[in-house]
């Protein structure tokens, strides 16, 4: 009987001590994972993930996504633009010049201005009346032929000539000319024509300079753009004196012994004042005292009379 309560006694100290002892390990293991823990700076995710059970506890680990790239927007005033093409049309007022040699203004040895048996005859055209400030009508294409009103050659700032007519100098007019300096000699004047024809390419060439000094507008009162101007058509002759080249292609020539005895006689031998005072309205340009144009001795003498500008006397004003 002893010896079996002392065998139960021995067994239940037993169980006892073993008890104890587990409770010990658990404790001693709990203690080590507080202090792991606080090592970790009391991250639990951190310190399970070192010691490889990091599901280990029922709680989901909370992980902190990485916040998600945004594409770059377009600023609101970005616009994409297709540009349109290139036309002649695009380029207006201020064309790039071509680089060309400048020919000599008079010319020696040319073919003759075309009679207006060689020409077709345009009689009665009327241009349209869509003109600019400076008298121009926009877009208007040059012609393949000059034209002739009642067989007068016409240029003027309605009535263009092709870019292609060269007739170079005329001779008739370079004759009248010599007459007329041969007698202006008797009352001691040397006359002298310091420009005459000029091409398609030169007036090109001159006119763009005019225009990069002085603009569009004012180049326009003075100068013709390529394909508009008289002295293309070999008729046009710029007058001076010699040695008194401060008034050449100057309103001061007018005032002058000389311009104004051209004035008074230039219609005996075929020549009129093409741009006279007052009339710019009607020419297109300003008064120049220096330019004359041939036409023959009795158109000449008809218009210096009635004293009214070319385009007066052929209806197209």
């Amino acid at each position: 009987m002893n010896r079996k309560r002392r065998s139960k006694y021995s067994n239940s100290k037993k169980s006892n001590k073993a008890l104890m002892i587990t409770l010990l390990v658990v404790g001693a293991l709990l203690s080590a994972l507080v202090v792991w823990i606080g090592i970790n700076d009391w991250d639990v995710n951190k310190s399970l993930k070192q010691i490889g059970i990091e599901r280990a506890v029922k709680q989901p680990l909370i992980v902190e996504e990485p916040e998600e790239l945004e594409e770059p927007e377009m600023e609101e005033d970005t616009e994409i633009v297709e540009l349109p093409p290139v036309t002649e049309e695009t380029v207006d007022e201020e064309p790039e010049a071509e680089v060309k040699e400048e020919p000599k203004e008079i010319e020696k040895d040319v073919p003759k201005t075309p009679t207006p048996k060689d020409e077709k005859k345009s009689e009665g055209i009327t241009p349209p009346a869509s003109q600019n400030k400076s008298g121009y009508i926009e877009g208007q294409i040059l012609p393949d032929e000059p034209t002739y009103v009642n067989g007068v050659l016409i240029a003027n700032k309605k009535y263009p000539l092709p870019s292609t007519f060269a007739p170079g100098e005329s001779k008739e007019a370079r004759e009248a000319f010599e007459e007329m300096s041969a007698e202006a000699k008797l009352s001691g004047i040397n006359l002298t024509a310091f420009s005459t024809y000029r091409s398609y390419e030169y007036q090109t060439s001159l006119y763009d300079r005019y225009v990069k000094r002085d603009g569009v507008e004012k180049a326009d009162r003075y100068s013709a753009r390529p394909g508009y101007s008289e002295h293309q058509t070999g008729l046009a002759f710029d007058i001076g004196e010699v040695n008194y080249e401060k008034h050449w292609a100057s309103s001061s020539f007018g005032e002058t012994e000389a311009g104004k005895w051209v004035a008074a006689n230039a219609y005996r031998y075929g020549f009129i004042l093409r741009y006279p005072k007052g009339k710019e309205e009607i020419t297109g340009y300003m008064h120049e005292s220096w330019h004359f144009r041939y036409v023959g001795k009795e158109v000449a003498e008809e218009i210096f009379k009635r004293n009214i500008t070319l385009e007066e006397y052929l209806g197209l004003n």
